[in-house]
Order: structure tokens, then sequence, then C-alpha cells
């Protein structure tokens, strides 16, 4: 059942999407083959599957950085391309792309400055959000005396800036150390409670998509088909999660579905009955 927001649209509703690039031509490659799924308001997705398999496409597909060759693409109700112009979403990439030669706290007021924000109002929006990623002692900052995982959390602050409904993130922590990237993912967690975002995550960690989301989409390889989707029923995740059973459960039931073991074979079943138990 797909679960709607308020305004009775999902956060995200994709339809029929593919993507090839050269189309028509020699080296022509097919991305993204029939991708369906819609993403609740408030929801947290994660895509995972091998190198290669679109996810990173998808999420630019939805963001309107490229074009889907075939399907529709709606945001909160609107278009793709309606959604980019009207700033619906924000997005976080691996590397966290500050600028060297502004200030943490201009650069998590760039969007503000496009939107035409007067300087009190950019200002105190940005102390607003570096207050909630725990960086308002280092406005002044530069980026690059800042470690990565800092760097990252000025990313996000960045990327909530014009207070958009959804956050489109790849691989924002990979590469992160492990105990800084455990660290982070509890940061967005907490930033997620906070504001109620739709987040739509790329990763290649297992443990790292069950950890995060409500549901784990599983794509195959190139073309990329979405093959699998993995509800996780952690509750509230504390340092004592990655511990429990459950997760476990969760970790194992991802881990089938990227071998092709879907629903209907035993050990899938019986670990997806174990996590939606929890």
């Amino acid at each position: 059942m797909t679960v709607t927001s308020p305004t009775g649209h999902p956060a995200v509703h994709a339809t029929g999407v593919w993507k090839i690039f050269n189309e028509g031509q020699a080296n022509e490659v097919t991305a993204l083959q029939d991708v369906s799924i819609d993403v609740a308001e408030g929801e947290f997705i994660s895509l995972i599957g091998p190198s290669g398999c679109g996810k990173s496409t998808l999420l630019r597909v939805i963001a309107d950085l490229t074009h889907a060759t075939r399907g529709e693409i709606q945001v909160a109700g609107l278009s793709a391309a309606e959604a980019r112009e009207q700033q619906k979403y924000g997005m976080a990439f691996q590397q966290a792309a500050l600028f060297d030669w502004r200030t943490v706290q201009r650069n998590v007021e760039l969007p503000l400055e496009l939107q035409g924000w007067d300087k009190a109002r950019r200002a105190a929006r940005a102390a607003e959000l570096l207050e909630m990623v725990q960086l308002a002692d280092f406005a002044q900052h530069r980026p690059w005396e800042l470690s990565g995982g800092m760097q990252q959390r000025v990313a996000i602050a960045r990327s909530l800036a014009v207070d958009p409904p959804l956050l489109l993130m790849d691989e924002p922590f990979g590469a992160l150390d492990e105990m800084t990237r455990e660290r982070m993912q509890n940061e967005l967690l907490r930033i997620r409670q906070e504001t109620g975002k739709s987040i739509i995550f790329v990763t290649h960690s297992i443990p790292e998509a069950v950890y995060l989301s409500d549901r784990v989409v599983v794509m195959s390889p190139r073309p990329g088909r979405i093959t699998d989707i993995v509800p996780i029923a952690l509750g509230d995740r504390n340092e004592d999660t990655r511990e429990a059973e459950a997760f476990y459960a969760g970790v194992t039931a991802v881990r089938e579905a990227l071998r092709g073991r879907h629903g209907g074979s035993t050990s899938g079943s019986d670990v997806r009955a174990r996590v939606g138990e929890v």
C-alpha cells in the first residue's frame, strides 16, 4: 500500500522509469529499466545493489539532473523539473563539495543567496542549521579546517537550507572511517527525527542500509531494475541496535535479496518475517 502525504501525494512517485544513454547509437547503455516505486512522506529508503546498477542514476533522474528516457517521476505531486525549480529537494554527495574560500556559515547560506534572501535572514537560517548539526562554534571556520565528518555535516546543513521536504543522498558517508561513519549515521537519524524529511539514500553497505532505513530497495546489475524491497522494523535506533537479533536478520534479508533469493524462498521469507515481527 502506498502511504501518501496530507496533500494526497507520495514524497516520490516513479512509474515505469527507463534511462538509456546514447539511445540508438553503437554505444547505447540501458542504465535503468522499468523502475517503479513510491516513497512515503517522512520515509527513509536506501538503494543498494552492485556498482553500476543505476542507483546514482535513479537519484539523478529524481532530481532532474538527467532526464528519464521513458516513464514518469513526481516529487510531492510535481514533475521532476518543477520540483527542481521550486527546490523541493536537497542533495548530499560522497564528497562534501564545499567552497574553501567561503566560511562554513557562507557555505550553508549559498542556496539562500541563490534564492535572494537578505543577509540577516541568511545568517539566522545558517545559525539555526549549524546548531542542528552541532557545528555552531565552527561557523567562521573554513571547510579545510574541519574533519571529513564535520564537512559532511556542513553539506547536510546546506542541503536543508531551504527546508525541502526531500533529501537525496548519494553515498555521503562512503569516504569516512568506520567510527566516524557510525556517528554520522546517528546524526542523520537525529536530524531526520527533528525535521521529518523524506530521505532516499544510496549506499553499498548492507549494515548501513539496514540501520538507517524503513525499507531497503534492492537493485539488479545493469540494466538496473528493482528486484526486491526489504522492510526493516527496528524501532528507535541506538548503540545497541547493531547488536540486536533483528538487525542481523535485516542484514541477512538484504544479503539474500542481493543474491537473488526473493521473498518466495524459504530462507528469505523466514528472515523477513522475523524483521517484521520486531
